[in-house]
């Protein structure tokens, strides 16, 4: 059984890829740099060193597996983040017509199902029409809001802010990671499921900011205010920081369109995963900030 794993260094791939481990496969991870991989598990695993969006590279290191785990590794600071993400993933849809990938797990995002006016998260809803289309077995993985997107504004928690264009009083799904690592490491050593399949990745439970910034200020030991902005406040931020158009409209409309969204997927005991915010903050925030 061979299996892909794309981005083993990030926050869910590291995970996926220590838990293959020790179920006792040895996975074929796809990386542009091996020296991220920490020594032991480089002897653990099959390393193919190359850039995913080398069309030839990735056709090359998905032919003959089992099953890709597929992240798609663009930016949000991308020129073109959409068509980007899209073309990235265009040899693995190739891979999966031409039969040479019968599965793919992909980390998808909830906001997915709406197909279109979701910032950079329609490049997810195109990758995922686009492998349905192949007739492999498809499994998508609708996330919801990873809680390590609060490392982004260290410098804004450290002053005592939490900055967000969400509404501050709407209930959505926040998760940590890791347990979404665990799902996708269950998923793809599981062998029974066919056809196109969707699953939410919720966390443990819906989260308003309001009650983020109450959980940070009662771990970290120090008032959090609520910041929120507007979607113009954020775009002119972007920009003044550089971003292309393009990014600053992937970026802006993430949050926008995902702002009165309910889950395609509702919440059960297969979306729901066990890891609360405060104890992520404790043990990742915390030290950081201390």
């Amino acid at each position: 059984m061979t299996i892909v794993v794309t981005t083993p260094t990030g926050h869910v791939g590291s995970r996926v890829v220590r838990l293959l481990l020790q179920a006792g496969v040895r996975p074929r991870v796809l990386v542009r740099d091996p020296a991220r991989l920490d020594a032991a598990t480089r002897e653990r695993v099959d390393v193919w060193r190359g850039d995913m969006t080398d069309a030839a590279f990735v056709r090359k290191a998905t032919s003959g597996a089992r099953t890709v785990f597929w992240v798609d590794p663009t930016p949000h600071t991308s020129e073109d983040p959409i068509g980007t993400s899209e073309r990235t993933a265009s040899a693995l849809v190739d891979a999966a017509r031409a039969g040479d990938v019968p599965r793919v797990v992909l980390l998808s995002s909830v906001g997915a199902e709406k197909r279109h006016g979701v910032g950079h998260i329609d490049g997810l809803a195109r990758i995922e029409e686009r492998l349905d289309a192949t007739g492999a077995d498809t499994l998508h993985l609708r996330c919801g809001y990873f809680f390590t997107n609060l490392l982004m504004d260290l410098d804004g928690l450290a002053a005592g802010m939490l900055t967000t264009s969400f509404r501050p009083d709407r209930p959505m799904a926040w998760v940590d990671p890791r347990d979404v690592g665990d799902v996708v490491a269950a998923r793809l050593l599981n062998d029974s499921w066919t056809g196109r399949v969707v699953q939410g990745v919720h966390g443990p439970e819906d989260l308003t900011f309001e009650q983020v910034a109450e959980t940070l200020t009662e771990v970290l030991g120090k008032p959090i205010r609520l910041n929120v902005v507007s979607d113009d406040d954020v775009r002119t931020a972007l920009r003044s920081a550089g971003l292309p158009p393009g990014a600053v409209e992937g970026i802006a409309g993430m949050a926008a369109g995902t702002r009165d969204l309910v889950p395609e997927q509702p919440r059960d005991v297969v979306t729901t995963t066990p890891t609360p915010l405060a104890a992520w903050a404790y043990t990742h925030l915390r030290p950081l900030l201390a």
